[in-house]
């Protein structure tokens, strides 16, 4: 887990795989889903003013990284930054819980 962004209205977290276990090689062990078999990344995004989260992995988490590229090129503002946020906020549906 590697904290990206922390202001007053948002984090965000980039959510790193654990380490793959090896692929099984009996044949009838790879229906088994229980066995780990892609490392996937993602990203938390949490919107601090209304108490949700939303976590991208998959194609939403590459285009957010692509974002994330794109202002590690070219330093965007502090506005620029809680704008494009906000877009991704309004997918949250889950209410952030305490662990």
């Amino acid at each position: 887990m590697h904290m990206l962004y922390d202001s007053e209205s948002f984090v965000v977290v980039h959510m790193l795989p654990d380490a793959l276990e090896p692929a099984p090689q009996d044949p009838q062990a790879l229906n088994d889903t229980s066995v780990a078999r892609f490392a996937r990344h993602g990203f938390e995004i949490v919107d601090k003013r209304s108490g949700k989260e939303v976590y991208l992995d998959g194609s939403w988490a590459e285009m957010f990284q692509a974002q994330i590229l794109a202002w590690q090129r070219k330093t965007p503002t502090q506005e620029e930054v809680e704008d494009a946020l906000d877009r991704y906020a309004g997918l949250a549906q889950n209410p952030v819980v305490v662990h």
